[in-house]
């Protein structure tokens, strides 16, 4: 007996799409920190339902961007320093394996990463900078042969990129950046491994302890130091 499916039909799921771009805010600035959100405002922007909207927003506030509000709706959740850099060690633990499974390869990775990347760091779109950074180390990560690097680096990656785009704001460190991520890819295309492991775990430490200075003196608080 043949089965009778019913024939799914491809249309973009909302709830998904109203997460990604209430979260592209978040992480862009332009909804900041305290900000109240409200499922009316969120669906007349978006031109969409309250519901998929509401459900976006429990997929937030469990994953640690919005809190409960006073009265109606939620609140952007505030950047917390120290979690962010604890979020950087094991993104540095995971990028020196990277890249050290990578050079053991001799991979070479696309010039194009770093073209790109230079590019989108002389302009102004925060969101552009962050997209490049991500694909830079998206690449080592397949490169590395291992998928379980890029599947353990990514439950962080949107905290990070919410930190990234804080600090992007303001950086003037943005070229420099893409001279380490050079750096970093020659060593791999050398078959250095020790090198790139040593460059790009100095790299990612470097990154969260320049992010909790930058955020630390933005909410004007001490600098949150790596656990010994």
């Amino acid at each position: 007996m043949t089965s009778q499916l019913i024939k799914i039909e491809s249309t973009p799921d909302l709830v998904d799409q109203v997460y990604r771009n209430l979260l592209d805010a978040i992480s862009e600035g332009s909804l900041a920190p305290g900000a109240r959100i409200t499922q009316e405002e969120i669906a007349a922007q978006l031109a969409v339902s309250r519901q998929p909207v509401l459900q976006a927003l429990r997929l937030l506030k469990k994953d640690g961007f919005v809190l409960d509000a006073p009265g109606r709706g939620v609140l952007v959740a505030p950047l917390d320093v120290a979690s962010l850099v604890q979020i950087y060690q094991v993104r540095s633990a995971l990028d020196a394996l990277a890249a050290r499974l990578a050079a053991q390869a001799r991979a070479r990775l696309d010039p194009q990463l770093v073209s790109q990347g230079r590019k989108a760091a002389r302009g102004s779109d925060v969101k552009a900078m962050m997209a490049a950074d991500a694909r830079f180390h998206a690449a080592i990560y397949e490169a590395s042969g291992n998928p379980l690097i890029a599947q353990s680096a990514q439950l962080h990656w949107h905290h990070i990129r919410r930190a990234m785009g804080a600090v992007l704001q303001v950086s003037t460190m943005r070229e420099s950046i893409w001279d380490e991520h050079e750096a970093i890819a020659e060593a791999i295309a050398a078959g250095d491994a020790d090198k790139a492991e040593a460059l790009i775990r100095e790299h990612g430490e470097e990154a969260g302890h320049n992010l909790a200075a930058l955020l630390s003196s933005a909410l004007g608080r001490p600098a949150a130091s790596p656990a010994p």
